[in-house]
């Protein structure tokens, strides 16, 4: 229930709790008291602000921003498996519960995010999503492993995350929240689906759904310019060109929606031609050949397999992008060998469509999340925002609305606003950065204002809370500009001075 209409900071107050005079008492007291099934709860600390050492070895030092109680815990899920965790509990808080998601095949706690949402008053958990490290070496020969990765971290942080709370707080939390990009997106994607009642509202950011042929899609992306062999392959687009073949597309593209701004608004709409960088005669090295005006072509095409659609294409505008360095990428050569084929080699430059069709039967830990049902999250009263860059250099925008497709389709339902709205960012890189209006409270160091018009996460909180949808949010670009950003299937429209949106 939406108890108050009270505002502090610029976020909707439930209940306030102000633990001042006794909280370092209280806090170190949860070392001794903390009874958690399977749980072991490594240390406790009371921390004002600063610096702290973090879990693991993925970055050396992190940020304290508010007071708060730390608690760092191991819950072993299996006999071969744990997850490593911690609780930031804030002097200040205001009855919310914040899970939070995790990145590529990391391995790694957001640290950024725990002092994000600690700051905004939410007692906040976050993962190392049962390993350590940014790679997937830990999946092999560990199907367990795996379980964490692709599903359980996420239940386990809100399951035993709660439970921690209550204890330090002494009372349960109001509602719960979960934040997370990219793999956090697909994990708060798959919460929802698989985990209906961990979470009252969802922000799942540029989602990694349909995980196995987003994999398999960045290989063969790596593949068409020629990784493994970079350099030495006819394919190859070497950076300098590949910044002449981002002017082009910037050339042909760029005022389709009535401005010429450096942001491609809808890259749908556009229908690049490289062969307009094709070389006549001898080679000037400002202009490409017929091999590499050849793998554009496949680059800005969707990628199909057996006749079926197996993933969107690349967003025309976001030609700056680790796929294509010459090297194959990374995460799908880790997920291939280490979870899919269980083996330490593999020669990358035979890869192609069977090692596809073996990551979708595979499909480890049962990551895929490219399911419609929602209606247990619906039907429980869930809320979820999705959000997608539309110059996302390594997960394309299209998926989202294809996923939102799948969903309505599936729920047979014309329209999700109810409870499902994705809003899509043009000028926005993977989960943040890029020209574009990009900072809307979605991750840390994107807020510009603590009001739900321009915070994701707190529009997510007067949705869950008080019933108010976001119809759009409003996002700041560096240059201190704002633009509203539209819920899909609305369009963003250029009248002349202002973006706005039509259906």
């Amino acid at each position: 229930m939406y108890l108050t209409k009270l505002v502090t900071g610029g976020i909707p107050v439930l209940s306030g709790w102000n633990y001042a005079g006794g909280n370092y008492e209280k806090c170190l007291a949860l070392k001794a008291s903390l009874k958690l099934e399977n749980t072991t709860v490594l240390d406790v600390a009371y921390v004002a602000s600063g610096k702290v050492k973090p879990q693991g070895t993925c970055i050396t030092n992190a940020h304290v921003s508010a007071p708060l109680c730390r608690v760092q815990f191991s819950t072993q899920t299996s006999e071969t498996s744990e997850v490593r965790a911690e609780a930031w509990l804030p002097d200040e808080w205001y009855g919310r519960f914040l899970g939070l998601g995790n990145g590529g095949l990391g391995g790694c706690i957001a640290y950024d995010e725990l002092d994000y949402g600690s700051s905004m008053h939410f007692a906040t958990v976050g993962t190392n999503n049962g390993h350590d490290g940014n790679d997937g070496r830990a999946f092999l020969g560990n199907d367990e492993v795996l379980n964490d990765f692709a599903h359980r971290s996420i239940h386990v942080e809100a399951v035993i995350g709660k439970q921690i709370v209550e204890a330090y707080y002494g009372r349960p939390h109001d509602k719960a929240y979960y934040l997370g990009c990219s793999s956090g997106g697909r994990q708060g994607t798959q919460t929802a689906l698989k985990y209906p009642e961990d979470f009252d509202g969802i922000v799942a950011g540029a989602p990694a759904t349909d995980f196995n042929h987003l994999q398999h899609w960045r290989g063969m992306m790596g593949r068409t310019i020629g990784a493994p062999e970079g350099a030495s392959s006819p394919a190859f687009i070497p950076p300098a060109l590949w910044m002449l073949v981002a002017a082009e597309v910037l050339a042909q593209c760029d005022g389709l929606d009535g401005v010429r701004d450096g942001i491609i608004t809808e890259p749908d709409a556009c229908t690049f031609r490289p062969e307009a960088l094709l070389c006549r005669g001898e080679g000037s090295g400002k202009c490409l050949t017929l091999t590499q005006v050849d793998a554009l072509r496949t680059i800005y095409a969707p990628l199909y397999g057996d006749g079926e659609l197996l993933y969107p294409r690349f967003d025309p505008g976001a030609e700056d992008s680790p796929l294509f360095s010459g090297k194959f990428p990374p995460y799908p050569e880790d997920w291939l060998r280490f979870a899919v084929l269980n083996v330490t080699d593999f020669d990358f430059s035979t890869y192609g469509a069977v090692e596809g069709r073996a990551m979708e039967a595979v499909n480890p830990g049962g990551i895929a999340t490219f399911e419609g049902d929602l209606s247990g999250f619906r039907d429980r009263g869930g809320k979820l925002i999705s959000y997608h860059g539309r110059m996302d250099p390594v997960i394309p925008s299209g998926n989202s609305k294809r996923v939102y497709d799948l969903v309505a389709r599936t729920l047979r339902m014309p329209s999700l606003d109810d409870f499902y709205r994705t809003f899509l960012v043009p000028g926005m890189g993977h989960c943040k950065g890029g020209p574009g209006a990009a900072s809307f409270g979605q991750l840390e160091g994107t807020t510009t204002k603590n009001l739900s018009s321009h915070n994701i996460l707190l529009a997510l909180v007067d949705w869950v809370e008080g019933g108010v949808a976001p119809d759009t949010i409003v996002g700041t670009a560096p240059d201190g500009k704002e633009r509203t950003h539209c819920r899909y299937p609305m369009r963003s429209v250029w009248d002349g001075e202002n973006f706005g949106c039509e259906n």
